[in-house]
């Protein structure tokens, strides 16, 4: 479904200073899933996607996030799909992207996640979305990971 001039435009939020981008994106995921929002997780490789489908399976420490990837009959019903390759989306409710660039279809998404790791070259990468994103009028948000828990 792509947006009409009716629909409201996409939210994007920045989650900066992550020192595990995956473990972000499972309390992230977590946190939505309590608040009845459904996420698709977009990750750049296979490789990605087999540890975050793993790490879902132990997050949180007490329970498990239900969750599938996108090309299994389950996708319409799980509240977390994991994503790579192609543009089959279950539904459009948030995406938390684990890209080093702007997904094209990010604004078929009400809500966008990015999550910026510590590095030098995943924050450049970050700050050029940030601007590609604003530059475009772009509702934002920007929460400091490092900062909301220091080590």
């Amino acid at each position: 479904m792509l947006k009409t001039h009716d629909d409201t435009m996409t939210k994007v939020d920045f989650y900066t200073g992550s020192s595990d981008k995956l473990r972000t994106a499972c309390q992230l995921s977590h946190k939505a899933m309590q608040h009845g929002l459904r996420t698709v997780i977009s990750l750049p490789d296979a490789t990605n996607c087999e540890m975050l489908d793993k790490l879902l399976w132990q997050y949180p420490d007490t329970a498990f996030i239900p969750h599938c990837r996108s090309d299994e009959a389950a996708a319409e019903s799980m509240p977390v799909v994991l994503h790579y390759g192609g543009e089959h989306f279950p539904h459009h409710d948030m995406l938390i992207t684990l890209h080093n660039e702007c997904t094209p279809f990010f604004s078929r998404f009400e809500r966008v996640i990015e999550i910026i790791g510590t590095d030098e070259d995943d924050s450049r990468k970050g700050r050029e979305r940030f601007k590609f994103y604003r530059d475009r009028g772009y509702e934002m948000r920007h929460f400091d990971l490092a900062k909301a828990n220091p080590s």
